[in-house]
């Protein structure tokens, strides 16, 4: 099982990583690449995948690997050994771009709005009935979100401001 080891070991880390990473690990797509037996590249970004990787999955994936904690990264390893030939037809991959961004602005933004004070577009972004809801709420939180950083920014409040251009990017 020696042989094993850096594999059973392996590390999900942020960002990219020459192979294999100084610290034992690579992002998620480089870890699909190697479990897959495919050729290891750098991924950068989901255009960097094979095409056998969906290109929708692989971005998100790759926008949790580097958004997460490295305390909770390790739990994208489940889906390591799924995205190699998860890629489908040009509509399932348009599905799969709608229901991830719906998902994102019904679960992902609303915890940041409220936290920034926008609690009525917290609760618009979770209640939005399809996808058109969820954008026109997700402009509105990207809008408010940076009329409240410019205005904080005014005011010498560096903390609330930064908080509500975090908001505004996210959204």
């Amino acid at each position: 099982m020696a042989g094993f080891d850096h594999i059973l070991n392996w590390r999900l880390l942020s960002g990219s990583h020459p192979f294999p990473g100084p610290d034992g690990g690579t992002c998620i797509n480089e870890a699909a690449l190697v479990a897959a037996g495919l050729p290891y590249r750098a991924i950068r970004s989901s255009d960097d995948c094979p095409p056998c990787f969906s290109h929708p999955l692989a971005a998100y994936a790759l926008g949790l690997n580097d958004a997460m904690s490295d305390a909770e990264r390790h739990r994208l390893m489940a889906f390591v050994l799924r995205l190699s030939g998860s890629a489908d037809l040009p509509a399932v991959e348009i599905e799969r771009t709608v229901f991830l961004a719906l998902a994102s602005i019904r679960r992902l933004l609303p915890p940041l709005l409220e936290k920034a004070g926008l609690v009525d577009l917290a609760v618009l972004c979770a209640a939005a009935g399809d996808i058109d809801e969820a954008l026109a709420a997700a402009r509105s939180a990207a809008w408010q979100g940076g009329a409240r950083a410019q205005a904080a920014s005014g005011r010498q409040a560096w903390i609330a401001g930064a908080l509500a251009a975090a908001v505004s990017r996210t959204a």
